[in-house]
Order: C-alpha cells, then structure tokens, then sequence
C-alpha cells in the first residue's frame, strides 16, 4: 500500500533477497554520491540499509532514503515511508 508523501518525508526501497541485490544497491549508492557531490554534501542527506528477516531463511535488504535525498529516491523507485527506528539502521553513504 501507497503512503501519502504529504504524511512521510523519507522514502524506501525493498531490494529484496540481501544475497542477490549487491548490484542494485551499487548502482542506488553510485546515484546517491553523485547527488549528494553535487548537492555540496548537505549533513541532512543519508542513505541506510536494514537487514530485515522476519523468521524467514534469507534477509531483506531495505534502503532508505532521507527526505534531503528525495530526487535520488524517486529516481531509484522508492516508496514513501515514515522515518525508519534507529535500531539496525546502518548508513551507507551521506551523512547521518
């Protein structure tokens, strides 16, 4: 289900099986550091991952965008979503 991105400022991307979305989230960070230079590197703009397992064999790896990162996320079909917990939130590229 569609959220409202009135409502959430960041946004999400499920990359689904953490095993097979190596190349996927290459090519998201590759998008994310050149916003991010061009931006001039703005403290508010952080990429995140979670590994996210729910019982199940294989984790996912979900991708989060801050909301200064927004262009990025829709650019690389994220979601909107409400700001994710801090709890397992790694930062991949920005700022955090």
């Amino acid at each position: 289900m569609k959220q409202d991105p009135g409502m959430n400022d960041w946004f999400v991307r499920n990359l689904g099986d953490a095993m097979l979305a190596q190349d996927a989230l290459v090519e998201i960070q590759r998008r994310f550091d050149e916003a991010y230079r061009d931006a001039g590197q703005p403290q508010a703009m952080g990429l995140f991952i979670r590994h996210v397992s729910e019982g199940r064999l294989h984790c996912e790896a979900l991708v989060y965008f801050s909301p200064a990162a927004a262009a990025v996320a829709r650019e690389c079909d994220a979601e909107p979503c409400a700001p994710p917990a801090r709890e397992g939130l790694d930062l991949l590229a920005g700022s955090a």
